[in-house]
């Protein structure tokens, strides 16, 4: 309980880095429930990868051309790896989302292709870049434990918008995704709310990515919501569920660390992995419900 304590502390020394995982762990599952019940899952495997190939090209440019970042270092690396994360996201996922209503092609190997194509160029582009292991890979890696306050804030104001989308909108992105003949008939304009919700799963990659690395974000992106779906008997059930999943597995899973000395990402994937495992040996024994 000790260590429970000094976490808790407001001078705790890493309070921005547990505050930062708790905040992916609580968002990343609000955007995750919708790649799970749309069977996009796959996507949530190649659009943290993509995102991070954002990440390494954006910091790379300024090298490249011999440009200097201006302001604090840190801070505009930061703001440039976002830029280049977001941009990359969008434009993966809305290009992958055309392709899908093409109906071209097998949509499994579209995004095993995006996803090893990614990971690959992120390799060469830092290869060739002098200053790609100092610094650079620990933000693709997403070193939770160095969170500046400008990170922070920056998460924060991010996921904040999210949240707030999500909150307004929440019903007519609940029906362009699992009634679109019945959104149709209403007249909902579905390519518009498709395009928000792509927009909001980008915004919440980028900043997962950046905070936490592109396999953690897709821990915190399945297995929460994987978990919340063996139980939940409604969406608003579901979505709850899986945020609360996602923040309890976050915070336990930097306790866990901090405590025996390990490395807080893949810490918190493998608790959220045996949460999930114990759920489901728990609802194989309870009776059947109506969903």
């Amino acid at each position: 309980m000790e260590t429970l304590r000094l976490i808790l502390s407001p001078e705790f020394l890493l309070r921005n880095s547990i505050y930062t995982s708790v905040l992916v762990g609580f968002s990343c599952p609000l955007v995750g429930v919708f790649l799970v019940m749309r069977r996009l899952v796959f996507m949530g495997v190649a659009l943290p990868q993509v995102s991070s190939t954002g990440v390494a090209i954006a910091l790379s440019v300024p090298l490249w051309l011999g440009v200097k970042l201006s302001g604090h270092p840190s801070e505009s690396a930061h703001m440039l790896a976002f830029i280049g994360s977001m941009t990359f996201s969008l434009c993966a996922i809305l290009a992958l989302a055309f392709m899908e209503r093409r109906g071209r092609g097998q949509p499994e190997g579209r995004l095993g292709a995006a996803y090893v194509v990614a990971a690959s160029l992120s390799m060469l582009v830092l290869s060739k870049n002098p200053y790609g292991e100092i610094g650079w890979l620990d933000m693709l890696k997403g070193e939770v434990i160095t969170i500046s306050n400008f990170d922070l804030v920056l998460t924060a104001a991010t996921l904040a918008v999210v949240l707030a989308t999500l909150g307004l909108f929440h019903k007519e992105l609940l029906l362009v995704s699992f009634d679109r003949p019945m959104a149709i008939t209403l007249r909902k304009n579905v390519v518009f709310w498709d395009v928000l919700l792509y927009l909001l799963i980008g915004l919440t990659v980028s900043m997962a990515v950046l905070s936490v690395g592109p396999l953690i974000a897709f821990g915190f992106l399945l297995l929460p919501a994987l978990t919340a779906h063996l139980f939940a008997r409604n969406m608003r059930q579901f979505t709850m569920l899986a945020s609360l999943c996602g923040g309890a597995g976050a915070f336990l899973g930097f306790w866990v660390a901090y405590q025996y000395d390990l490395p807080v990402g893949p810490t918190d994937v493998v608790l959220l992995g045996v949460l999930y495992t114990t759920a489901w040996f728990i609802a194989r024994l309870l009776p059947p419900g109506p969903k």
